[in-house]
């Protein structure tokens, strides 16, 4: 998802099969995609290019991933037009998850409904260009709890700050993106997002554990990844993040992360069926 030039990388378009296959109806819990002749808003941070719905379905295809959920890009922001066209020619295999804003009417909203959004997603990192205020944040929270929709949060670089605010969603389902961004199981965020899973309502997406720990084991990520599986694994979901948006200095193969995914299960055949297909159906509405 890069232009010519950027200093970020393109995503890899030869997907491996990975070592094992998941189980049947596995959920890819978050990717983006983009397409020629979509409107971009003013300031995005980076300009997609190349990552279709056909390049995503050819990547899950690789994988043995059956369901996805479309996570709308920055990039586009309230133009959903790119993530409704995409649905329609996915099937009932495939969801989303939106941007939204006080420009959007409940009338914008019931369509998006009824078209398989099923979700908002509120990015808190600067480099996105795209945060919330907080009263923009507490209005779009309560509109999607009417809606019984997903409340997605892709944190900055500390959980810390939001904590308050997820404690105070506890009638909603919220999910917290990228294992919260934690480095280790010495970082101090590792402990209040243990504490926000045993909530109840709140859910992880067990994802980018490669960008918050060491090349090439990625041992970090795995210790954090068991962590949140003793905290509560009826509340963890994975997501591949395809096309990795902002990678700068290397690009994974997506069989690779299904593969890291796996370490943090210690192969257990049963909690991976858990995250990969029960948890993201009863999330989702799969």
């Amino acid at each position: 998802m890069t232009t010519p030039g950027s200093q970020y990388l393109p995503f890899d378009p030869n997907p491996r099969t990975p070592k094992e296959a998941p189980p049947r109806n596995s959920c890819d819990s978050q990717f983006h995609i983009s397409g020629e002749g979509y409107k971009t808003r003013p300031g995005a941070t980076y300009h997609s290019a190349g990552a279709t719905y056909e390049a995503a379905r050819k990547m899950h295809k690789a994988l043995g991933i059956d369901r996805g959920i479309i996570v709308q890009s920055t990039v586009y922001a309230t133009d959903h037009t790119i993530v409704l066209d995409a649905l329609a020619a996915l099937g009932p295999n495939y969801k989303a998850i939106g941007v939204i804003d006080d420009t959007l009417s409940d009338g914008d909203l019931a369509k998006l409904k009824q078209a398989g959004v099923c979700g908002v997603r509120f990015s808190f990192g600067k480099r996105l260009n795209l945060v919330p205020s907080p009263e923009l944040f507490a209005r779009s929270a309560a509109r999607c709890k009417e809606l019984g929709w997903v409340l997605k949060i892709n944190l900055g670089e500390e959980l810390a700050p939001l904590v308050e605010t997820v404690k105070g969603l506890r009638d909603q389902p919220v999910v917290i993106d990228h294992m919260a961004r934690v480095r280790g199981v010495g970082d101090r965020n590792l402990a209040a997002m243990c504490d926000l899973l045993k909530q109840g309502n709140v859910w992880l997406m067990m994802s980018n554990g490669h960008r918050v720990s060491t090349r090439p084991h990625f041992d970090e990520a795995v210790a954090v990844g068991k962590e949140y599986i003793k905290a509560n694994p009826d509340r963890l979901i994975w997501g591949s993040d395809w096309p990795h948006p902002l990678h700068e200095e290397f690009m994974p193969n997506d069989a690779d992360l299904l593969e890291l995914f796996y370490r943090y299960t210690d192969n257990d055949q049963a909690l991976r069926r858990r995250i990969l297909v029960d948890n993201a159906a009863k999330l989702f509405g799969f």
